[in-house]
């Protein structure tokens, strides 16, 4: 069978990928010993991709990567080169990393990869496709919405590549008609690439590096094939976990405060409103017109839609898919937390209006549980069945459904959820009240520094070696790590957190 060197090497010269077939004539094999090749390594040094025409492509897999660790000891296990150096630009003389491959640390990792006579561009090619810490980002705010920039509200300061994200995963389907970007030599995208200090000598091939790194990327939480065949024979196949880099379809809190600290970074949607409607139409979401009209229209269920063909109940609009973003429910969050969204729920009585759960009416009895009951109901189990009173009668709500039942007579009644509204100028005037808050008034503890404070997020405070706090801190430590010597201690000073701790 193929050594792991030899194929590590067939691959990484090639730029890190190669068509099956003609890896297989590179190499020697007939078609059974490359059949033999793809069934004991796919999942563990290579990855399977089908191009157009069903043409199979062999992706080089290494779990090798630079170590990120400062000052690591030693035991990490990974590469300690340069970073920059790795990307073909490392212009630092003298340079305090590391340029050196075969050192004693790195060589020995080497020899645990079979990669020990690997010459540095193929090394170069492994790492860029393999490791995630190299490539610079896409962003993902860009490839949604309309106009040159998307959604990205960061537009030409924006550190993330402009580029089509379909284009570098090799499977967009609009071609030269999509109107993303598809040249990774355009103007701006060169700024951001010398930015990130990726080399020149590395542009004719980083098309196709990215394209590997997305088909590796896909691949990671596929387990070996040899392990997927043993693992079939002792357990029925589970639900598949969503990656942990997915986008969140949720609007983010902070920035609508103007304080997102991720900011491109951020996995949520950045909008200044603490909702957004949008419609998918040519393979893209857009923004529909006239929001704050939509989502007035949207929020009382007993009125009808501002836009002809706009359909709530199947959430489409001429046709088309329409989907409403929103920020975090209101229940789900501490109630410090400003721009979460306050739900109603609603059930359609016998003269086809919607009444409010829990809201007195000459017509009906009362019930037991209110709007906000429900929703802190929701949002600890969106399939549950809840049991409420209404007057003499018994009803069970399913969350699942939808629907109210009568459990005497088992008449069914529609439910709806609907948000609170909230205009414009209400998120104008709540960002301005909210701007400036008197921390004297939180129960801020008495030791922290006033001063630096901040009303989101946190801040990390440098203590005095010859303060009470840092005296009590450092002998705590002591008591267990007698050996470790304290360069300095910094206080986190997260007030947000520090509310919570007190309920």
């Amino acid at each position: 069978m193929v050594h792991t060197a030899r194929l590590s090497r067939r691959l990484c010269s090639a730029g890190g990928s190669m068509e099956l077939g003609q890896l297989g004539h590179s190499l020697g094999l007939n078609g059974q010993q490359l059949e033999r090749l793809v069934e004991v390594e796919e999942g563990r040094s290579l990855v399977l991709r089908v191009q157009e025409g069903d043409q199979k492509v062999a992706v080089y897999r290494s779990d090798l990567r630079l170590c990120q660790t400062p000052k690591c000891a030693g035991d990490c296990g990974q590469l300690h080169l340069c970073r920059f150096y790795i990307l073909g630009s490392c212009n630092r003389s003298p340079c305090k990393f590391n340029h050196c491959i075969r050192n004693a640390h790195n060589l020995s990792v080497l020899q645990k990869f079979h990669l020990d006579s690997m010459p540095i561009d193929e090394l170069r090619q492994l790492l860029l496709q393999n490791d995630p810490n190299l490539l610079p980002d896409i962003c993902s705010h860009y490839n949604r919405g309309d106009g040159p920039h998307g959604s990205c509200t960061y537009k030409n300061k924006c550190n993330k590549l402009h580029v089509c994200q379909h284009f570098l995963q090799g499977d967009c389907k609009f071609g030269e008609k999509c109107k993303r970007c598809h040249d990774l030599s355009e103007e701006e995208t060169l700024k951001k690439l010398t930015k990130w200090q990726l080399s020149d000598s590395l542009l004719p091939g980083l098309l196709e590096t990215y394209t590997n790194a997305h088909t590796l990327k896909s691949s990671c939480d596929r387990p070996p094939r040899n392990v997927v065949k043993s693992a079939e024979k002792k357990t029925k196949p589970g639900p598949s976990k969503s990656g942990t880099s997915q986008e969140i379809e949720e609007i983010c809190l902070y920035f609508i405060r103007n304080s997102c600290s991720f900011k491109e970074k951020c996995v949520r949607e950045h909008f200044h409103l603490p909702y957004r409607w949008q419609v998918y139409t040519n393979g893209t979401w857009k923004d529909l017109d006239n929001m704050e009209m939509i989502e007035k229209s949207y929020c009382d269920p007993n009125s009808r839609a501002v836009l002809v063909n706009l359909d709530f109940e199947a959430m489409t609009y001429q046709s088309n898919k329409v989907k409403r973003l929103s920020t975090p429910s209101s229940a789900s969050k501490p109630p410090h937390f400003v721009f979460t969204t306050d739900w109603k729920w609603y059930w359609m009585d016998e003269y086809n209006k919607w009444v409010e759960y829990g809201t007195e009416s000459d017509r009906h009895a009362n019930s037991t549980i209110c709007s906000s009951d429900l929703e802190n109901f929701y949002q600890s189990n969106q399939t549950a069945d809840v049991k409420f009173k209404a007057g003499k009668h018994k009803y069970s709500l399913s969350f699942k459904n939808m629907v109210q039942r009568n459990l005497q007579y088992e008449t069914k009644r529609r439910v709806c959820r609907r948000p609170v509204f909230v205009s414009g100028k209400d998120v104008k005037k709540k960002r301005s009240s909210t701007s400036e808050p008197s921390k004297e008034d939180k129960n801020t503890p008495e030791h922290w520094d006033k001063g630096q404070t901040p009303d989101l997020g946190y801040k990390l405070v440098l203590l005095s070696p010859l303060s009470e706090e840092y005296s009590k801190i450092e002998a705590m430590f002591c008591r267990t790590l007698r050996t470790i010597r304290i360069h300095s201690i910094e206080r986190i000073q997260n007030l947000a957190l520090w509310e919570v701790y007190q309920w």
